[in-house]
């Protein structure tokens, strides 16, 4: 039986972000220990590397706009899939610190190329009533990539690190080529003209765009660590991947956010996913050594990640429905910003703290930004272009 449009293009761009955000993203994280092991880098500057791959992803999301305007939509999702398996190749063979910095760097983009575009195509090509939940397969992808990630973790545990970044240029292409098979290929992305009356699309995405600070920020913070301190304590090798494992496994619940968001407004839905991201970096902050409750940390983590990542586009698409991609790269870019800054500030303040307060400090980071999202009397924004809100949209 064929796929519908929303499927089809729903299970390519689950293949593409799954490999630029659950793989090239996030892989330095998890081979952050033996990176520190073979080139004998500081925190210091293990920290300003991983805020040059979140500086990578902030110039994919930059240059992903004017690319699309010119030759469609498609086309940064394209892009963004060769930079992927550029950059992994590059980290694969580098002998020097300097050339793994470029990259991983050259890999961390790849997120922000490919992922707000599907905004836009997802908007143009599948029927309104498969939207939201086109969207939401589309970002909880990164579940699926983060298992394969995990998968190949247990692979390089038997030999180099090198390993895991090997399999994901691999991936890279094999997504790529399912992209380019699957996804419609889209004209150039037209530049909207404002209607009379409609809302301002800055004032419309202010509550979301800092949801995306904060959530951007804390989420940065426990992928980039989280495999550190499981490598700080005295658990089993296997512990590593397994973390990985069940974030990308319980982050499978983030298919539903579409529904999710339908019953219960996109604005508490964030809120509960700042609440459910700051108890997990609490329990891996306070209990890092015990494998129970760093395997419950992970589980929560999932979910709060993938849901809180799959609101923003259902979210934004929401409120500026006529420019879903830029509302969304508005937030990404906001988010992308807080998400260079987190990880140097991380490394600058450990030493001093110890890893487990500052996991601890950032998980009340995250809680008061959940609070702050339901507190009452808090502003609520109708979509640009309507009349009415969508209630708690």
């Amino acid at each position: 039986m064929a796929l519908s449009a929303g499927n089809r293009i729903g299970l390519a761009g689950a293949a593409v972000v799954g490999v630029a955000f659950g793989m090239a993203r996030y892989a330095y994280g998890l081979t952050l220990p033996g990176i520190r092991h073979d080139l004998g880098l500081s925190e210091l500057v293990l920290g300003l590397v991983s805020s040059a791959t979140f500086a990578g992803y902030l110039a994919g999301l930059l240059l992903a706009g004017p690319l699309a305007a010119r030759h469609g939509s498609r086309a940064p999702t394209t892009v963004g899939g060769a930079c992927g398996a550029a950059g992994a190749v590059i980290v694969t063979l580098a002998p020097t610190p300097w050339l793994l910095a470029v990259g991983v760097v050259l890999a961390g983009s790849a997120g922000g190329w490919v992922w707000a575009p599907y905004s836009d195509i997802v908007t143009r090509a599948v029927p309104v009533r498969q939207q939201s939940r086109a969207l939401a397969i589309i970002t909880t992808g990164t579940s699926g990539g983060l298992l394969l990630l995990a998968a190949l973790a247990v692979l390089a545990a038997l030999g180099p690190w090198r390993l895991v970044w090997a399999g994901i240029a691999l991936a890279a292409v094999a997504a790529a080529v399912v992209n380019l098979r699957l996804v419609p290929r889209t004209g150039p992305t037209p530049r909207p003209h404002p209607r009379d009356g409609a809302s301002s699309p800055a004032a419309a995405l202010r509550v979301p765009a800092a949801y995306s600070i904060v959530f951007f920020a804390v989420i940065v913070v426990y992928l980039t660590y989280a495999a550190d301190v499981l490598d700080r304590g005295a658990l089993p090798a296997a512990a590593v991947p397994a973390l990985y494992a069940a974030v990308g496994l319980t982050g499978l619940a983030g298919a539903a956010t579409g529904n999710l968001a339908r019953r219960l407004g996109s604005r508490r839905v964030a809120a509960l996913c700042l609440v459910t991201v700051g108890a997990a970096l609490a329990l891996l902050g306070l209990a890092g050594d015990s494998l129970t409750a760093t395997m419950a940390s992970a589980g929560v983590f999932g979910v709060g990640y993938m849901t809180g990542s799959a609101v923003v586009a259902v979210w934004t698409a929401e409120l500026v429905p006529d420019r879903a991609g830029a509302a969304f790269t508005t937030c990404l870019v906001v988010g992308g910003v807080s998400s260079v800054v987190a990880p140097a500030l991380a490394g600058a303040i450990i030493p001093g703290l110890g890893l487990g307060a500052v996991l601890v400090l950032t998980a009340a980071v995250s809680l008061l930004g959940g609070a702050a999202l339901v507190l009452p009397g808090a502003p609520r924004r109708a979509p640009v272009g309507t009349d009415a809100g969508r209630g708690d949209a």
